[in-house]
């Protein structure tokens, strides 16, 4: 059973039964607004990136996983290629993460998403991120990404260490920035 989180929520994501996730992917998905012409309407593409940052216990940015790095150093969080349309059903882009083969300095996982060819979310609708269990295929999280508007990106949610397994949090702080490295002045306020 899913939770549908709204922004600022945080969920606990240990296993119903017990038991603590090893493996989880982070979905993102979206669909272009259809544009208006002369003969109806038509699609339109945008290119939107999901990007998987991760932090130590001193906020320090140690690696990063993005469309020009699709695995990080130590091979833990790895993304499954670059969409450039959003088009299909379900999952438009996903990164996955080996929660037992990440360093134990990485305290925090923060996934953002920016429009790499500028777009805005305006022209963006049936946006989402979730987070699933790969194990099971179980969706444990869903966070819709409300708030369309003139940002062309989003620092969606975090997976963070809690105790002695490992909690989510909904951001859906909008940022402005076309790679993740514009994004980060705006992430810092999160961690």
């Amino acid at each position: 059973m899913s939770v549908s989180m709204v922004k600022g929520q945080k969920v606990s994501l240990a296993k119903r039964g017990g038991g603590t996730l090893s493996r989880v992917r982070m979905g993102l998905g979206w669909d272009a607004v259809k544009k208006r012409g002369l003969f109806g309407r038509r699609s339109q593409s945008i290119d939107l990136d999901a990007s998987a940052l991760l932090f130590d216990g001193e906020r320090r940015l140690v690696d990063a996983v993005w469309f020009r790095q699709l695995q990080s150093k130590d091979g833990s969080v790895q993304h499954t290629g670059d969409n450039l349309t959003g088009e299909g059903e379900g999952d438009d882009e996903s990164i996955i993460v080996d929660l037992p083969r990440l360093s134990p300095a990485v305290t925090q996982i923060v996934f953002t998403v920016n429009s790499f060819t500028g777009q805005d979310f305006s022209q963006i609708e049936n946006a989402f991120c979730r987070l699933v269990d790969e194990t099971t295929g179980d969706e444990l999280a869903r966070y819709d990404l409300t708030g369309s508007g003139r940002h062309n990106a989003q620092i969606m949610a975090k997976v963070s260490r809690d105790g002695g397994g490992w909690a989510m949090t909904a951001i859906g702080a909008i940022a402005t920035g076309r790679t993740f490295q514009d994004l980060l002045p705006a992430t810092a306020a999160h961690l």
